[in-house]
């Protein structure tokens, strides 16, 4: 399967190596289990370095147990081989609450420190809770410069060894990059064959931004799943003419555009599909029929939309780029 090539992150301390194959561990509804646990040791077996978390999924817990027992086992040496993103949940988008958000984070890691940490979504809710949905009177303004610097703070402080955003769209990315002192090092966002971000990708490529793309498969049956993806004739017809599946379709089409793609699967044998991407490529006739497929956000976010709210529709949301 090959070596997972790396990327180097801008970082406060110099390049930050990212491996461009992740492993998700969103589950919904959000729990962690020994299944869960299981599956991570499994993935570590197979070769995979990076795994991404949050404080809503209730995988940090799980995830540390498994990386303290590949450590124990002798299948990692240290810590230090992996790379570990987390996410700043909307309850704890507040200035004041970050920094003991990543230290409550890294309790559950059993870890110093994580390679990234990201704000989870430009949007801030009534501290204490972390649900998804939530009711919509407890959205509350996102004061973006705050939670920022708070941001700046852990990554200064080496509890985060770099620092990003998750769902900005180019407008929020400008803004923040205005007054940002360490500007963001990642932006994770919604990437596959029927949501292909140009603009958002071309904006993060300029300002030196990576790109992470979660639901590269379209996360079917998640409650910010579509099954379009998977569904998709066009993408089955290259895949059958390819020898390979729909998913290494996908997965690999994200891959050749240089983002990170995060995969999600506890199926052992599929943990090692995903990971056969690396040794073969995309004709240039078939990346132009990908290019063409009209195109469909699958998770457009209404949960953090109110008429009462900072962001009364998707257009503000998202400004515009829906």
């Amino acid at each position: 399967m090959g070596t997972i090539p790396e990327v180097n992150l801008n970082t406060l301390s110099g390049p930050k190596a990212m491996p461009l194959i992740g492993m998700g561990t969103a589950v919904y509804p959000f729990a962690g289990s020994e299944t869960m646990q299981a599956a991570i040791l499994s993935a570590i077996k197979l070769g995979y370095r990076h795994f991404d978390t949050a404080a809503l999924y209730q995988s940090e817990r799980p995830l540390g147990e498994a990386v303290a027992k590949a450590i124990s086992i002798g299948l990692l040496k240290s810590r230090d081989e992996l790379f570990i993103t987390s996410k700043l949940w909307c309850s704890d988008a507040h200035g004041d609450r970050v920094k003991g958000a990543l230290q409550t984070t890294l309790r559950n890691l059993q870890m110093d420190y994580v390679d990234l940490y990201l704000i989870h979504w430009p949007v801030s809710t009534k501290p204490g809770k972390y649900n998804l949905p939530f009711p919509k009177d407890e959205i509350e303004e996102f004061d973006m410069r705050s939670v920022w610097e708070a941001m700046e703070e852990c990554n200064c402080l080496g509890l985060a060894k770099s620092i990003g955003v998750s769902n900005f769209s180019c407008k929020k990315l400008e803004h923040l990059l205005y007054f940002a002192k360490i500007p963001p090092a990642a932006n994770q966002v919604e990437v596959n064959p029927l949501w292909q971000q140009k603009k958002l990708r071309e904006f993060c490529v300029q300002k030196g931004i990576q790109v992470c793309a979660y639901s590269p498969l379209g996360a079917k049956g998640t409650l910010w799943g579509t099954d379009q993806v998977m569904g998709s004739k066009m993408l089955q017809d290259i895949a059958q003419a390819k020898g390979k599946s729909l998913a290494q379709i996908c997965l690999r089409w994200v891959f050749e555009q240089g983002d990170c793609v995060l995969v999600k699967s506890f199926n052992e044998e599929r943990m090692k599909q995903n990971l056969d991407i690396l040794n073969w490529e995309l004709s240039a006739d078939e990346r132009e029929k990908i290019d063409q497929i009209p195109q469909r956000k699958g998770f457009p976010g209404l949960e953090f939309v109110s008429s009462d709210g900072p962001y009364k529709n998707l257009e503000e949301l998202w400004d515009g780029e829906i």
